[in-house]
C-alpha cells in the first residue's frame, strides 16, 4: 500500500543546464525506519536531500522532474520552512549553530516560548517576555534524549565539535510533529564512542515511529544501525536492499561498480623500484576540513600515484601540507634529502611543483595573459625569464613568448595567441595553463589536485592524457589527487585511499571495486576478510 511509506520520491531527475545530476532516482522510507543513503562524492545524495528539504538552489535552477509524496500524498516542498512545517528535519554536515548564543537559545531558535506581561497585554503579543525557564526545561529534555550532560546556559562558542553535533540533533528532536529526520554525515566529526552514542540516539528516535535517513560513508555503521540501504552512483539509483540481505563488501561494490577503465598501454606497478621520490613519515597537516592525521607514504620515482577518498577526509590536505601552504609537521624526504616543511619557496626550489584544486583563487592571474601566467612562478622563485642590463633586471619577453608557445603546443592549449587573457579561456584550457605554469619550474615531482574539477568531459580526457604523456615520455613523477576514482584508475600506477586523515589502503588500478569501496569506508579488504 502506498501509505506504508512516510516518504516516497519517485522518478526524480534534476538538471543543472544540460548536466543531469539525478536521473530517474526513487527513494522509499517507512515510519520508524533507519534508511541509509550511500554513494561516492558526486553520486547525487546531497542534491536529492536539498530537493527534499526545498532548498532554494533547487527551485532557482529550474526545479526538478518527478514527484515527492508524504504519507502517500503528493507534496510540493517550496522551501526549508515548508519542509519543517511538514515535519521534515535535517541535521546538516555543516553546523547551523550561532556561536554567540547559549545551548538553549540555539535549540529553541525561532520556536521561543513567551509569556504575557503588562506591556504585551496593552500593546500586543509581540512584546511578550521570553520564558527562559520553560525554554531551558525543553532544552534540557532534548539534551537528555541524546545523552548529553551539558549546561543549557553554556555558550556554544568553544564547545567541542562532537558536542555541537549533538546540540544540532537535540534542536531537531525538540521540534513538534517531526516525522522524518535526515542525518547528513553525522558521525564524521565524532569520536568512536560518540558515534556509538549517536547510533543509539537514532535508534531511540526510530522507536518513536520517526523515520531516519542516514547519510554516511562508514559502511560498518550502516550495518550496525540501518534497516534498509539505498545506493546512488553517478546520479542514478543502483538499488535498494534490506540490510539483512547485504554486506559491507556488497555495498562497497554497489557504490563503486565501474571497473578500472585504464588507459591503453598503462602498466601498473606493485611496488617502488629503487629509492622513493618522496617519503612521508607520521605526516600531519592542519588544513581546516582536510586534516591529515599521521600519514606514512612513499611515492616511487617515475610513477603516477593517485590520492583518492571522500570529501573532507584529508586527501586535499596532503599536497597543500607538503607544499607549505598549511601548517604541517612530521618527516618528509625528497629524493633522499630532508625536505623542510612550512616553507613554500623552499619546496618549489627543491623541485616540487603544485597545480592547486583552486585554479581561480590560487593557480591563475585571471586578467593576465597566458604567457605571463605560465612564466610568473618561475620568475618569482627561480629568477627564470629575466635578463639584466647595467645591473638592472627586466623580463625577457622573447624567452617568455617562446616558452609559452612551446607549452601551448605541448599541452594543446586552445587559444588565439600567448597574449590572450587567461580569463577568456575555457575551464579545460585554464587548467592546462596551470599545468604549464608548474612545468615552467622544471619540477622533479608534480602535485596535481582535482585537475578535472569543473571542466567538460572532452577537456577532462585531454588533461588526463597530458599528465599521462608527461609521465610516460618525460619520466615526471606525479602525485594526482582526485575525487573521481575512475580518473585515478585510468592513469595511475597505484592509488592511496585517504580516510579520516590516514591511509586506509594502497590499491592497484585494477583492484576489485569492492576493495576501493571498503577503503573509502575506512576498512581494507584484509580487515573485511578477517571480520
Amino acid at each position: 500500500m502506498p501509505d506504508q511509506y512516510v516518504l516516497e520520491m519517485r522518478g526524480i531527475t534534476k538538471r543543472y543546464g544540460n548536466n543531469a545530476v539525478l536521473r530517474d532516482v526513487s527513494l522509499r522510507v517507512r515510519p520508524g525506519e533507519i534508511h541509509a543513503l550511500l554513494g561516492e562524492n558526486g553520486a547525487g545524495k546531497s542534491t536529492l536531500m536539498n530537493l527534499l528539504f526545498g532548498m532554494p538552489v533547487i527551485h532557482s535552477t529550474g526545479g526538478f522532474e518527478g514527484e515527492v509524496l508524504l504519507d502517500g500524498q503528493p507534496t510540493h516542498i517550496s522551501s526549508p520552512m515548508k519542509a519543517m512545517e511538514l515535519g521534515i528535519g535535517m541535521v546538516h554536515q555543516e553546523f547551523m549553530l550561532i556561536p554567540g548564543f547559549t545551548v538553549t537559545e540555539n535549540i529553541k531558535l525561532n520556536r521561543e516560548i513567551t509569556r504575557p506581561n503588562l506591556v504585551s497585554r496593552l500593546l500586543g503579543g509581540e512584546l511578550e517576555t521570553l520564558d527562559t525557564k520553560a525554554m531551558r526545561q525543553d532544552a534540557q529534555a532534548a539534551l537528555d534524549s541524546v545523552g548529553m550532560r551539558l549546561d543549557p546556559d553554556a555558550k556554544v562558542a568553544g564547545l567541542p565539535v562532537g558536542y555541537m553535533q549533538f546540540i544540532e540533533i537535540a534542536r531537531e528532536i525538540d521540534k513538534k510533529g517531526v516525522r522524518l529526520l535526515v542525518f547528513d554525515e553525522p558521525t564524521a566529526v565524532l569520536t568512536e564512542s560518540e558515534a556509538e552514542q549517536l547510533i543509539q540516539v537514532m535508534r531511540s528516535i526510530a522507536r518513536q515511529n520517526i523515520a531516519v535517513i542516514f547519510i554516511t560513508h562508514r559502511l560498518d555503521e550502516v550495518m550496525q544501525a540501518a534497516d534498509t540501504v539505498t545506493v546512488l552512483r553517478d546520479g542514478s539509483l543502483v538499488g535498494e536492499k534490506p540490510i539483512r540481505q547485504t554486506s559491507v563488501a556488497d555495498m562497497a561494490a554497489m557504490m563503486i561498480g565501474r571497473g578500472s577503465g585504464a588507459l591503453a598501454g598503462r602498466q601498473a606497478r606493485a611496488a617502488c623500484e629503487g629509492a622513493p621520490a618522496l617519503s612521508l613519515t607520521d605526516f600531519h597537516v592542519e588544513m581546516p576540513g582536510e586534516e591529515v592525521k599521521g600519514i606514512s607514504l612513499e611515492v616511487c620515482q617515475g610513477e603516477i600515484l593517485g590520492i583518492g577518498g571522500l570529501a573532507g577526509q584529508g586527501k586535499i590536505g596532503l599536497p597543500n601540507g607538503v607544499m607549505g601552504l598549511y601548517p604541517a609537521f612530521g618527516q618528509a624526504t625528497l629524493f633522499g634529502e630532508p625536505l623542510p616543511l612550512n616553507n613554500a619557496a623552499q619546496a618549489l626550489r627543491r623541485g616540487l611543483a603544485f597545480v592547486s584544486e583552486d585554479r581561480r583563487g590560487v593557480g591563475l592571474l585571471m586578467d593576465q595573459s597566458i604567457e605571463d601566467n605560465i612564466a610568473f612562478t618561475a620568475m618569482q622563485v627561480k629568477g627564470d625569464f629575466l635578463g639584466s642590463t647595467l645591473g638592472m633586471r627586466f623580463q625577457d619577453r622573447k624567452a617568455i613568448r617562446a616558452f609559452a608557445q612551446e607549452m601551448i603546443s605541448r599541452l594543446d592549449i586552445r587559444c588565439t595567441s600567448p597574449a590572450q587573457s587567461v580569463g577568456t579561456l575555457s575551464g579545460g584550457n585554464q587548467q592546462k595553463v596551470c599545468v604549464a605554469r608548474a612545468l615552467a619550474l622544471d619540477p622533479k615531482l608534480l602535485f596535481v589536485s582535482e585537475p578535472t574539477r569543473g571542466i567538460d568531459i572532452g577537456a577532462k580526457q585531454i588533461v588526463l592524457e597530458s599528465l599521462a604523456r608527461l609521465n610516460r615520455e618525460e619520466g615526471l613523477t606525479i602525485v594526482m589527487v582526485s575525487s573521481e576514482l575512475n580518473e585515478l584508475r585510468s592513469i595511475c600506477d597505484r592509488i592511496a585511499i585517504i580516510t579520516e586523515g590516514k591511509v586506509a589502503d594502497i590499491l592497484l588500478p585494477g583492484s576489485p571495486d569492492v576493495d576501493f569501496g571498503l577503503a573509502m569506508s575506512g576498512l581494507s579488504a584484509r580487515e573485511e576478510a578477517q571480520a
